[in-house]
């Protein structure tokens, strides 16, 4: 199969980074600490912003401002952020202009996890501060078409969760899911 694309979109966490073990562990002191079941959170929270995990898990709570909360541990615990095999090697074969990262990840977050992988912060990145709905809406991945000056059809999307496949899928983009 050959595919004509004109611009790849890569998820970072489980594409290009292993964030798993902190991503874990965060959630689990987060929830334990709440009194909520680690497993029920951990599983809403791979593959979406944090605001809308703790929207999902904790409706009565005070989600922004838990979000701040979550959002730092998760720069603090750098343990284990590490670059997937090949990947530094491929964004630095690939011209600037004709890929992004969109993550659910904020940009602060996304910038910690970049450099605790040794991976350099591309030109284009959309984060979970840059939109309103996040994965599995498209519009994530229709800003990151956009920041590359392709149109959506043209994209191909790098995905691990079912919530980015979504969200590429809704977009009008073909998917690799990992």
């Amino acid at each position: 199969m050959v595919l004509q694309i004109k611009a790849i979109l890569f998820d970072m966490d489980g594409v290009l980074i292993d964030s798993a073990p902190s991503v874990e562990r965060v959630w689990h002191q987060w929830a334990i600490a709440h009194g909520l079941d680690p497993r029920l959170v951990i599983g809403k929270a791979h593959g979406r912003r944090s605001i809308e995990t703790i929207r999902a898990v904790a409706p009565h709570m005070d989600a922004e401002r838990e979000n701040v909360k979550v959002e730092q541990m998760e720069i603090d615990d750098k343990e284990g952020v590490t670059a997937l095999a090949s990947a530094a090697e491929i964004l630095l074969k690939l011209p600037p202009c004709q890929f992004a990262i969109v993550t659910s990840a904020t940009r602060p977050l996304a910038v910690a996890r970049l450099g605790y992988a040794g991976l350099a912060v591309p030109k284009n990145m959309v984060t979970a501060d840059d939109v309103v709905n996040g994965k599995p809406f498209p519009e994530p991945y229709l800003k990151g078409a956009a920041l590359v000056g392709v149109a959506p059809v043209d994209c191909l999307v790098f995905e691990d969760t079912p919530a980015g496949v979504a969200a590429a899928r809704s977009a009008g983009m073909r998917v690799v899911a990992l």
